[in-house]
């Protein structure tokens, strides 16, 4: 068996099964016609923006310019299935909270919107009009400092803009987003290296360079379109280094299917020409081992070619000379036990990147969900500021958002500590005072849960108690709130934990059409590559009554806030391009003459200082930051039976969403109750593949945070080393345990201890999964979501 998985992720990924599943996922939502004809107006000007990754679209787009996960977002979101009022009248909330989080999205769309009743434990229909007033009252009662205003990433920029602006008026900066749980830590820690939060490449850098290093990331199950990209850069000869704990089949070979010679012979194009599968957390230590090397090579060298940008460094470093000195004190016994690698490995790495002249580094959540992910990429900006390769063609920083527009989310102004000049012209431009006290992010959000101090919380989109950290821990006190409210596509399980008052919202998907006033508006999405570009729906709304995000936010306030500032919400939502006036109201340098440039095909770049080497930080220039010390205490290279969890997506899932229990990347089928490990930590630990194993978190607080029902399958995986599904295990992450800067959950890295479960042996959960059934997380402290 574990013969047969390592040849199923040797092989390429792409191909014919990639084209087979986008079929068979259209047909399973009943939209095979539909549905493809809709894919064909995606990711192009005049069409409508992937709901899901955040991969940029380039100038000429192809035919086919979508990949599989993003045509299985569009058949999840095009679905003909509906959850109706006649659904949830067969169904209590306390029933649902026992489903799977596919079966209960697989249900449908959304119909009306629906209050819940606590007699009936139902989800019951309501009119627009009763939802409106019953929610504005309840906030314009309550102490604005005990509200939250989630966000995902899914809201387009207009409809971010309006709902910080909606909080703001009641007096709130409690904006915990869905940035928090992934790329917050780049948000935080890059602004510190060379004084922005985004990356400095755009897609023709990618034409240019020499050399690409890629760590913790996955680009054929979170990014596919990217696996394009690298293909084509591998057949010219690109070195492609990837730096990753398991054997990811994306990053191993591609075949395109745009491309005929590979979909007729069966063939494909290797991907990494290097693939170093370091332990979990060793990234710090990899990436100044590879530097340790650099900097060797340039002080021995005795050739006319310098390997060190010397120029660069002088005229736009600070810090190297403390940098250089640290590097050399640094044993190799140190460096290869807390990477996993050898000292070969780094220098082979190094010497790949030393011959490239332009190199570009891609991070994903692999760096950013660690607990010194801040102080990790910082160690990627210094190997990139060894050579001078950042604000130059072909060459730079890229981190890869996971989710559509997040990063626009963040730009327009959905943020827990807004800076005073944002402020100051927020209250300018809509003529009210805003409140300077800092606010929460998802972290700090959870915490003031568990503490008592949030009377409601209002989701505009996404999947909150299932995504956190501690999820079982902060959704079983989520029942003392007053209100919930939930601005939705689809019913999901953070639905079923509701407050006293709670409502679903039901709103347009970003592939239908969205006509108001007679006029079909546009919408505007950023990308990872800080691309703004506008995004217009094609398909017939999946109900005529439904409402747009934009229309829902204005509807609250209309009910809540309108006497606090002369704002005409009305003008907002007959009017899109009105929205985007206030942008650039707001945003003067960013946004200037905003709705004439989304006119453009490809819509244009932001302004990006890092990209040209103007550097807004203390120092005035890009800063080579370390600290001493590789690791704390429970980042030790760990030993059967305490090893180190990573929670991933499965390649039939985006974020919370679960497309189907299949992960055809790894091998598994038809479930997800899994856990992959190192043949040695298999036997270590006196198991075999197929036993089933219960988890226990290592961590030092009083909770006992357990969680069984996994069966064990044998893995290309560092010892010491493990990963499961997530959000089944997010009740195994304290909430505690995240990035020291900027509070993201090191979902990476979990310390858990693992141990068998005999046959017929209780679990803290229940591993079988019946018809409509979920293992559920357990805690002796908590008590079940609904």
């Amino acid at each position: 068996m574990a013969e047969t998985r390592k040849s199923i992720v040797n092989s390429p990924a792409g191909g014919w099964g990639a084209l087979n599943a986008t079929e068979a996922h259209l047909a399973r939502q009943e939209i095979l016609v539909r549905g493809n004809r809709a894919l064909l107006s995606m990711n192009k000007p005049g069409g409508f923006d992937c709901p899901s990754c955040a991969w940029p679209d380039p100038r000429k787009p192809h035919t086919f310019e979508y990949c599989e996960n993003g045509a299985k977002a569009v058949a999840w979101e095009a679905t003909r299935k509906r959850a109706t009022p006649e659904f949830f009248a067969a169904h209590t909330v306390t029933e649902l909270s026992g489903w799977t989080d596919h079966a209960i999205e697989d249900v449908g769309r959304l119909t009306e919107p629906m209050r819940y009743n606590s007699a009936t434990d139902k989800y019951e229909r309501a009119s627009w009009g009763e939802a409106f007033a019953a929610i504005g009252a309840e906030l314009r009662a309550l102490d604005p400092r005990r509200i939250e205003l989630y966000t995902s990433g899914r809201t387009s920029n207009e409809a971010a803009f309006l709902y910080q602006t909606f909080g703001r008026l009641l007096g709130t900066n409690n904006f915990p987003d869905c940035s928090n749980m992934c790329h917050e830590t780049t948000t935080v820690a890059l602004p510190e290296s060379i004084g922005v939060g985004k990356g400095t490449v755009d897609l023709d850098d990618f034409e240019d360079c020499d050399a690409i290093f890629i760590f913790g990331q996955n680009p054929g199950t979170n990014s596919p379109r990217m696996l394009g990209y690298l293909h084509d850069m591998a057949k010219r000869g690109v070195p492609i280094v990837t730096f990753n704990p398991l054997k990811e089949r994306g990053l191993i070979a591609f075949a395109n299917p745009q491309n005929a010679v590979e979909m007729l012979t069966g063939g494909g194009q290797k991907i990494s020409s290097q693939y170093f599968q370091l332990r979990v957390g060793g990234d710090i230590a990899a990436v100044q081992g590879i530097c340790k090397a650099v900097l060797a090579a340039a002080e021995s060298s005795t050739g006319s070619k310098r390997i060190l940008d010397e120029a660069f460094i002088a005229q736009h470093t600070h810090g190297f000379q403390a940098f250089a000195t640290y590097l050399r004190n640094l044993p190799w016994e140190r460096l290869e036990h807390y990477s996993g690698l050898c000292r070969a490995d780094m220098e082979t790495a190094a010497d790949i990147y030393m011959k490239a002249e332009r190199v570009i580094a891609c991070w994903g959540m692999g760096i950013t969900q660690h607990r010194r992910g801040g102080d990790a990429m910082q160690q990627i900006m210094n190997l990139l500021f060894l050579r001078g390769n950042v604000g130059r063609k072909g060459a730079g920083a890229c981190p890869i958002r996971g989710h559509s527009n997040v990063q626009g989310d963040r730009t327009v102004g959905i943020y827990q500590k807004p800076k005073e000049p944002f402020l100051r012209r927020m209250d300018d431009v809509f003529g009210f005072n805003s409140s300077r006290e800092p606010g929460h992010d998802v972290a700090q959000c959870c915490e003031a849960i568990l503490r008592h101090e949030v009377d409601a919380f209002i989701s505009m989109g996404g999947n909150f108690f299932r995504a956190i950290p501690d999820n079982a821990r902060v959704a079983a006190e989520v029942p003392r709130l007053r209100l919930t409210v939930y601005v939705a596509t689809k019913p999901n399980l953070s639905h079923m934990t509701h407050g006293l008052s709670s409502w679903l919202l039901p709103c347009l998907g970003r592939t239908e059409r969205d006509v108001q006033n007679g006029q079909v508006q546009t919408i505007t999405i950023e990308d990872s590559f800080s691309m703004v570009h506008g995004s217009v729906g094609l398909l017939e709304p999946a109900r005529p009554h439904l409402r747009s995000e934009i229309d829902i936010v204005c509807g609250l306030a209309r009910a809540a806030v309108a006497d606090r500032a002369a704002i005409d919400w009305d003008a907002f939502v007959n009017d899109y391009s009105l929205i985007r006036d206030k942008i650039e109201a707001v945003f003067p340098d960013q946004f200037n003459n905003y709705n004439a440039r989304i006119a453009q095909p490809g819509g244009f770049r932001l302004p990006n200082g890092a990209r040209e080497r103007k550097w807004d930080t203390p120092t005035g220039r890009a800063n080579f930051l370390f600290k001493d010390g590789l690791i704390d205490a429970d980042d030790d290279a760990p030993e059967a039976p305490h090893l180190q969890l990573i929670t991933l997506r499965s390649h039939d899932q985006f974020n919370t969403t679960v497309y189907s229990n299949d992960d055809r990347y790894r091998g598994v089928r038809g479930e997800r109750m899994v856990v992959f490990m190192n043949a040695r930590d298999i036997s270590a630990l006196g198991l075999q593949e197929g036993a089933m194993i219960e988890f226990a978190t290592v961590w030092h607080d009083d909770i006992d945070r357990r969680l069984g029902g996994f069966r064990v399958v044998a893995f290309d995986i560092p010892p010491g080393c493990c990963a499961a599904y997530y959000p089944e295990t997010n009740g195994l992450l304290p909430l505690a345990h995240r990035d020291e800067r900027s509070n993201t959950p090191a979902a990476k890295s979990v310390p858990v201890r693992i141990t068998a479960v005999a046959p017929g042996e209780p679990v803290a959960a229940d591993g079988g999964v019946a018809e409509h059934g979920r293992a559920r997380e357990t805690d002796p402290t908590s008590v079940p979501l609904a």
